[in-house]
């Protein structure tokens, strides 16, 4: 016998069963129609006004509708999934996504359009979290975890690039077919969904909690509403500091509440957790700077340089390839170097490439020396991030309030993000037509002092652990 018989056998991961890759097929193929939806819709846009009659300030809302029932309502959406069932919320608004999508490529009448993409948005504001916690619950924190959340990352970007080629072509053949695609997939995701999500064995306390929830939803909604809202009715108008009096009274009535009754809504002590903070800071910083720049690119490459939809998504595909790339590799970094380590990387990345782009692109950006550049980092950055901060804003939650953490991490990521897009549109805003990339700097000087935030945000307290 030698000293090699004697050594340990090395540990290997255990083996993910058949029915276990089937949930997270279910859980990733619905955040992937979740990222082509968004996508897919803003591409068509020109084609619905122009068919419905549908002026410019109403066409906003067939993506501010679905912000706002999306935003609104994440929050509640995760913790109701803690107290009903994380399968039944999961399943019934997965239905529901299904049906809106089929309504939508079906009606004629611009308000119900809007109508159902604003019920869309709600039925997303239930699965998107709800698909978060059954993955965070079903696979064990540490490696299992951080794998299925790379892969369930690779499926939410593939989902965001495909929608903007997939819009440019569906849009060509009719804009309603953006709307019935997904019915197909929903419906086999639901179906397959049905026989392998495993049934809730515990649920959480707090459902007496009726005004904590009111205020939350009428809070929430109304929040994202004014920020939506804002940019075209202007900051300082009585309407938009009315809805924010309104807003600060509704949350601080919900924080009260929350803190007087034996069986709250939401256990606010979750507010207190350091990394959670942070990932959820830091999550506003990712994709308030990475929505807000693709949605200034888009503008800057169609109306100003006249380009095509399929023309402009091609130019902006190599950030999704560059995570769809990357993200199967997030779960054994997260492993060997924690979250910490990662999302402070994503944040350097992120700002390295919008600091390349103020620096290179003049009034007139070349795409192999500018652009190319910018998006390959701006992948490296949400590819490597997104996984992270998702994982430390679940990190350490007990299963009885992962719905509300995924909720949470969520609802910052898109309330942030619209909030940010809301503050560059004002700022690019002009009575003039653009005619180059001048007119769009001071948005983009506060895209790039987002990302910045971020990386300071993360590289302070790693610092201070360090020293």
């Amino acid at each position: 016998m030698t000293l090699t018989d004697l050594a340990p056998a090395p540990t290997r991961a255990p083996v993910w069963s058949g029915r276990l890759w089937g949930v997270l097929a279910v859980l990733c193929l619905v955040l992937f129609l979740d990222g082509m939806d968004v996508s897919m819709v803003g591409v068509a846009l020109p084609s619905i006004g122009a068919e419905l009659g549908m002026a410019e300030s109403s066409l906003q809302w067939l993506v501010n509708g679905y912000v706002l029932g999306y935003g609104g309502l994440l929050l509640l959406g995760g913790r109701t999934a803690d107290l009903l069932g994380r399968r039944r919320v999961f399943l019934i608004a997965l239905g529901a996504f299904a049906a809106a999508s089929l309504v939508g490529g079906l009606v004629d009448n611009g308000v119900l359009l809007v109508a159902t993409r604003f019920i869309k948005g709600l039925a997303a504001a239930f699965t998107a979290p709800t698909a978060m916690s059954i993955l965070t619950t079903t696979f064990p924190e540490g490696p299992a975890r951080n794998r299925a959340l790379s892969i369930f990352t690779v499926f939410g970007a593939s989902g965001y690039s495909s929608g903007l080629i997939l819009g440019g072509l569906l849009t060509s053949a009719g804009w309603r077919w953006t709307f019935l695609t997904p019915v197909p997939v929903a419906l086999a995701a639901l179906i397959v969904g049905i026989r392998l999500i495993p049934r809730d064995t515990a649920r959480a306390e707090g459902g007496h909690d009726i005004w904590g929830a009111i205020t939350l939803t009428g809070g929430m909604l109304l929040a994202v509403y004014t920020v939506v809202t804002a940019p075209e009715r202007g900051w300082l108008h009585p309407l938009t500091l009315a809805s924010v009096v309104v807003v600060a009274a509704l949350l601080t009535a919900f924080f009260v509440i929350e803190n007087r009754i034996p069986h709250p809504l939401i256990r606010l002590g979750i507010l207190r957790i350091g990394t959670v903070v942070r990932a959820n800071l830091s999550v506003v910083a990712l994709m308030g700077s990475y929505i807000s720049f693709q949605f200034v690119m888009t503008i800057y490459l169609q109306n100003v340089l006249g380009w095509t939809p399929l023309a402009m998504a091609l130019a902006l595909l190599p950030a999704g390839i560059v995570v769809v790339i990357g993200s199967p590799l997030v779960g054994k970094l997260i492993d060997r170097y924690g979250t910490a380590r990662l999302i402070l990387a994503s944040m350097v990345s992120l700002s390295l490439g919008y600091l390349w782009f103020l620096a290179t692109a003049g009034t007139t950006p070349n795409y192999p020396l500018t652009i190319l550049p910018t998006m390959l980092l701006l992948g490296g950055g949400f590819g490597f991030g997104f996984s992270a901060i998702m994982a430390q804003a679940t990190d350490g939650i007990d299963d009885a309030e992962q719905g509300l953490a995924a909720g949470l991490v969520q609802t910052s990521g898109q309330v942030g993000s619209a909030l940010v897009l809301a503050v560059v549109t004002a700022l690019i805003a002009s009575p003039f037509t653009p005619t180059d990339l001048s007119f769009f700097r001071p948005g983009l000087n506060l895209v790039t002092a987002v990302a910045v935030a971020g990386f300071l945000l993360n590289f302070v307290p790693l610092i201070r652990r360090r020293a």
